[in-house]
């Protein structure tokens, strides 16, 4: 449910902006309202690549790795559901809500609509989509580093092999205040010499 709320939220705010800013900015003088006068503009630009202009001309690429992304990151979400606490699913959900945003455009436009520029640092345009999966990239990367992520894949079941290794590890026992080792014999091979009896 969390994952659902937070990718139509995003979509939402980014499809949203994304109308607004394609009718009102390019009524301006060169698609451009300096909301903060050479720190912040919003102007409008249709972007063929990715996010933050890279990669130009690279649409249908762009397509593939959308669906293919997106569908990994649900089929881990509905396979692990229950077991994942809420940063990461949030953290996903905000990729997943960003890649779809963006998504949209490259499918329906050919393009996709950015209208957020630091004039400041002089960095690319974005939009509210490249700022989702931005925050939700950051935000999984510390989870694995430093928080309850790092310890996703951790509780992994083990293998028959390995468990038979356990069991054959000499074991210690105390007997009359001496402790001495004694050699084990796994259950597999326990269950072996039964049936051979």
């Amino acid at each position: 449910m969390l994952e659902i709320v937070v990718i139509m939220v995003v979509l939402m705010l980014d499809q949203g902006s994304k109308i607004i800013a394609a009718d009102w900015l390019t009524t301006l003088p060169d698609s451009t309202y300096p909301l903060i006068k050479d720190i912040f503009h919003l102007s409008y630009v249709e972007n063929r690549g990715a996010a933050f202009g890279m990669l130009q001309n690279g649409r249908v690429y762009f397509l593939i790795v959308t669906v293919i992304v997106c569908a990994a990151i649900a089929v881990f979400l509905i396979k692990r559901r229950g077991k994942l606490h809420f940063l990461l699913r949030f953290s996903l959900a905000l990729i997943v809500g960003g890649a779809l945003g963006n998504f949209i455009d490259r499918a329906y436009l050919g393009y996709v609509r950015d209208m957020f520029y630091a004039v400041c640092i002089n960095f690319a345009v974005f939009n509210v989509a490249d700022s989702a999966i931005c925050i939700g990239s950051v935000l999984l990367f510390l989870d694995l580093m430093f928080f309850k992520g790092k310890y996703l894949f951790e509780d992994t079941p083990k293998t028959a092999i390995e468990a038979e290794t356990d069991d054959d590890a000499p074991k210690t026992q105390e007997i009359n205040g001496d402790t001495k080792t004694m050699p084990a014999v796994s259950t597999a091979r326990q269950e072996q010499s039964e049936d051979v009896d």
